[in-house]
Formats: structure tokens, sequence, C-alpha cells
């Protein structure tokens, strides 16, 4: 992903939180040149087992993420072959009428987490179970309290055998947060009171984002 200077991430935990906090990723992977490349949205967390600290890039963070074993993308999918990760944070559109000046052009204000990685698909039942169990784990903690899975473990063992689960070694990763950083202070505020004002969730949150820039 091409990243101009002004829009790189200020800290290497803009991009963890971004990935955690919009976990549906989108992985892609090569094919062949009659089916070019596999993509599927799909749930990804952190691996608990993985310790840390977070390099500058990400380098050595352990992900997992599972899919249906059905989807021709798990078959095509192979142990040591390399995929894209794309995580998609707040963005909002900016219309020229909010800088005030002209001339003046619109613009599209985006947070995104690109993470490259080493994969490898998972056999073992237990194992894919447990990557289920702690998808679940991190969502429930993360949205809500209420849900006990101990009594649907069982349910969960018939289903695995449909799920494909898999860890990512991550090789490298950009960051892309976009947000007005090459504008004036005083228009950057014209463009947040503008998101804040919105009413809409992402536009909210990329006002806070905003914010927090400055």
């Amino acid at each position: 992903m091409f990243v101009p200077s002004d829009y790189r991430e200020p800290d290497v935990s803009w991009m963890i939180d971004l990935m955690r906090g919009n976990p549906l990723a989108l992985m892609v992977s090569n094919g062949t040149p009659t089916d070019g490349p596999y993509a599927t949205h799909l749930p990804v967390i952190t691996d608990p087992r993985w310790e840390g600290p977070a390099t500058a890039n990400l380098s050595g963070m352990r992900l997992l993420g599972h899919m249906n074993r059905a989807n021709p993308h798990w078959a095509a999918l192979e142990t040591g072959s390399v995929v894209l990760l794309t995580f998609t944070g707040p963005h909002a559109y900016v219309s020229p009428a909010v800088y005030d000046i002209t001339p003046a052009a619109p613009t599209w204000n985006f947070t995104s987490v690109h993470a490259h990685g080493v994969v490898e698909k998972i056999d073992s039942t237990e194992e894919t179970l447990g990557v289920v169990q702690a998808t679940v784990q991190a969502f429930e903690k993360e949205f809500g309290h209420s849900w006990d899975m101990s009594e649907s473990v069982d349910y969960f063992r018939k289903i695995v055998p449909g799920v494909g689960a898999f860890h990512v070694r991550v090789t490298g990763a950009e960051g892309m947060f976009k947000l007005s950083q090459e504008q004036r202070p005083e228009i950057r505020e014209r463009v947040v009171r503008s998101f804040a004002g919105r009413g809409c969730t992402r536009h909210t949150q990329t006002a806070d984002l905003m914010s927090r820039l400055a």
C-alpha cells in the first residue's frame, strides 16, 4: 500500500487499535492465472498466545482466523504462502463546501491497515476448535458479557469439521491514516466539526481520530 509520509500512523498502537476495532478483514491470496486472486471477508483476531511487544511494522505478530472449508479459497490456500489481510477503519467523504475556500477539491478521509504474513493452515480438530473458542472469547469480551459458550461446546464440535482455521505470522504491515493532515489547522477543525455533526458512527469515529492528531 502506498502511504504518503503525511498519512503514516503516529504510533504502532494506532494500527493495532484499528485492527482490533475493525476485525472483519479481507484476506487476499494468489490464485491461478485462470482463477485470479482469492479474497474472503473473515474475522481475524490477535493470537492470545502472542505476547509482543509489537514492532514498528508489526512483524512477528501472530493472528488467527477461520473460514468455511467449502470456500474454494480454503482449498487454494497453502501453508507457507503469503497472504494479505486488509482492515478498514473509520472513513468519510470530505465536501469542498466544508473548506470554505476556492478553489478546492473533494476527497475521502479514511483509515486502513494492510498486513502481509505467512499462513499456516490448521489440520487438528482440537486446535480448530480452539481458534473458534478464542474468537468467541475475543468478541464477547469486547462487545458483550451475556453469553456463556460452555453449554455450546458440543455443538461447536459438530460444526468444526466444516471450519478451516489458520495462523498468520505477520511479516510486515502498513497503516494509512488519511485525516486531512495536509490542511491548515482551521480547515481541519471545520472538517472535524462537519463529521461530528453528522450523527453517523463512522463520521464521528473519523472526527475523533482527527482530534487525536491535533
